[in-house]
């Protein structure tokens, strides 16, 4: 029993000593273990409040240094201003006739900001937009691809876009990212083919005409040509705008304010567009008998300089600009010999002919170089200068300058030019100075663009320019108005209007007036650019040598019109085939003249076989209308 009992006793002792010896070295480990897990402890507090402290120099900085940039952004992201096109004013003639208003359109526009990150994606909205838009997809996705996608400011892709079209695109909107619809208006012009070439045309701005035009927008049209680009900032309205809550991809949730566009202003002409249409017509008529295609006219008003018609032909159809020509119609007008877009009116130059005459006429009775009695024979129809000879285009007898003028005598002007016999003629300089009083040289000033000057030569010019000395022949064919010396049809309408009027030269003008919105209207007030430059007993004879023409000369066809008129043919040679241009210029009433007018047949021959007959129509026209 005591055996075991010690036995047990040492078992529990043995236990006991382990039990206290294993107490110990986990006492030890746990006395070891501290500091590294205090050093845990403190690294991660460290760190935890290093990540706040970036946290909170982050938030600052957002909030604080960049807070006002991310509000607006936010802001932009949340609300935008939306565009509201403003109507473009109408253009009218001068008794109200529209010429040229607005039709609504509506345009595809993509917002780059609002179009998706990824390449992929775009690409895909590319594809969806391409179809339905019937475009190649790849232009879509180039221009989507080449936005900057900070920029709110939409970007035309494709314009006029068909009803159907637009429909499809507005339940797809959703699915189309950065691309939405713009209600806009384009162009519509009456008688298109009959105005073109004074109305012009708009169109959507080029990124060239961007730069050059503050406050234009990528989606915006523009005036390109004629009076709409002449008169563009009258024309243009002030763009309204719509403030309205978006959603992350652009789709519009609600309205918040508007402010209502302004339209534009209405330009009201001195054209008279029965009258416009009646030139249009005659000279088209006598054209089908020629064997030319390309003619111009030009009427004005002589007691303001106002222009009451102006055609040009051939013409185009300015619709197919203003809604958007295809690049096959484009290609064929290019491709046109007789240069439909070109207005032959303001920018052809032309040798003149004969209808110079009367401006010689003016210079040589001024200048004392003849009197109104002077008579010059006819010598045959030849004058001859050495074994150079000039002739007339028919024999006459001798003439004093009425009658010259009437019968369009070469040899009488050729005498008075460049002098023979006893008549020691204007030479040159002389006649370049009367030309220019009646504005030969230089721009009318018309409110058109594209006019070109003509040229009236010297003997200085022809001398530095072809190294060649200025020839007596030269002076002669000067004083027919053939040679170096080139006019537009509107310089020759202005000069004779100037005629008629007893010397007062007007800066012709299209426009008459601006109507606005208010009901306010702003005259375009005539523009005298020189008067009183020729005597009126001068004038008096000229006038009397034209009235002549009528009755006893070359235009004797307009005899029988129901008032008096007068005026002066002529026939000018061009190029190397013996080709003439066709020209008469004339006046009416002449005892109190409403309106003087030019008319041309480019290689028209005679200026009594076409050119005549399209003025006698008109007049007969004009004067019997209840007006």
């Amino acid at each position: 029993m005591l055996g075991k009992y010690l036995r047990e006793k040492r078992i529990r002792n043995s236990l006991e000593i382990e039990d206290s010896v294993m107490t110990a070295t986990r006492k030890e480990e746990a006395f070891l273990e501290a500091p590294f897990k205090k050093r845990g402890l403190s690294f991660l507090w460290y760190s935890i409040v290093f990540i706040i402290l970036v946290l909170t120099i982050r938030v600052f900085y957002l909030d604080v240094v960049k807070g006002s940039h991310y509000e607006e952004v936010s802001r932009g992201n949340r609300i935008r201003s939306v565009i509201i096109k403003a109507p473009r004013g109408n253009i009218k003639d001068k008794y109200g006739k529209v010429l040229a208003r607005n039709v609504p359109s509506i345009d595809a526009i993509v917002v780059p900001t609002d179009l998706p990150a990824g390449s992929e994606e775009k690409k895909v909205v590319a594809g969806k937009v391409a179809e339905i838009l019937n475009m190649e997809a790849g232009n879509v996705e180039l221009i989507l691809e080449s936005q900057d996608k900070k920029s709110l400011e939409p970007v035309l892709l494709k314009e006029n876009v068909s009803q159907d079209q637009s429909l499809i695109i507005s339940e797809k909107l959703s699915e189309l990212p950065g691309i939405n619809l713009e209600k806009t208006a384009i162009r519509s012009y009456e008688n298109s083919f009959i105005f073109a070439h004074l109305v012009g045309y708009d169109g959507k701005i080029t990124r060239e005409e961007l730069a050059k035009n503050e406050g234009y927008l990528m989606t915006d049209y523009i005036g390109k040509s004629g009076l709409e680009k002449n008169y563009e900032k009258e024309l243009r309205g002030i763009y309204g705008k719509r403030q309205v809550e978006i959603d992350s991809v652009g789709n519009i949730k609600k309205n918040l304010g508007v402010i209502n566009p302004q339209p534009g202003n209405d330009l009201i002409l001195s054209i008279d567009e029965a009258l416009q249409k009646k030139i249009y017509d005659s000279l088209s008529a006598v054209l089908e008998k020629t064997e030319t295609a390309t003619a111009a006219a030009v009427a004005i008003d002589p007691r303001n300089g106002g222009v009451l018609a102006m055609v040009s032909l051939p013409s185009f159809d300015n619709n197919n600009f203003a809604r958007g020509i295809s690049n096959d119609e484009y290609k064929a007008i290019m491709a046109d010999k007789n240069l439909p877009l070109f207005n032959r009116a303001v920018s052809g130059e032309y040798p003149p002919g004969s209808t110079l005459k009367p401006a010689v006429a003016c210079a040589a009775l001024s200048e004392g170089t003849i009197s109104s009695s002077t008579i010059i024979g006819g010598l045959g129809g030849v004058l001859r200068i050495g074994s150079f000879s000039f002739g007339d285009w028919k024999v006459h007898g001798p003439s004093d300058v009425r009658s010259a003028i009437a019968e369009s005598n070469d040899i009488f002007f050729y005498t008075i030019g460049g002098g023979y016999g006893n008549i020691s003629g204007l030479g040159m300089d002389r006649m370049k100075k009367y030309n220019a009083l009646f504005g030969f040289g230089r721009p009318t000033g018309i409110d058109l663009p594209g006019e070109s000057p003509g040229f009236i030569p010297d003997e200085n010019w022809k001398l530095e320019r072809l190294g060649e000395k200025w020839y007596i022949g030269n002076s002669y064919h000067a004083a027919i108005g053939q040679g170096y010396i080139t006019a537009t049809p509107l310089q020759l309408a202005n000069y004779t209007a100037a005629i008629a009027n007893g010397g007062t030269l007007y800066s012709p003008k299209i426009g008459n007036r601006i109507k606005r919105g208010d009901g306010s209207e702003s005259i375009i007030s005539p523009e005298i650019i020189d008067k009183g430059f020729i005597s009126k007993e001068v004038l008096g004879i000229v006038r009397e040598g034209m009235r002549q023409a009528v009755t006893d000369g070359t235009a004797q066809t307009l005899k029988d019109l129901p008032i008096e008129a007068a005026g002066k043919t002529g026939t000018a040679q061009f190029g190397s085939e013996d080709k003439t241009h066709a020209w008469f210029v004339s006046f009416a009433p002449y005892d109190n003249p409403t309106i003087a007018m030019v008319v041309l047949a480019e290689g028209g021959g005679e200026g009594h076989s076409s050119a005549v007959p399209v003025t006698k129509e008109v007049y007969e026209w004009y004067f019997n209308q209840n007006r």
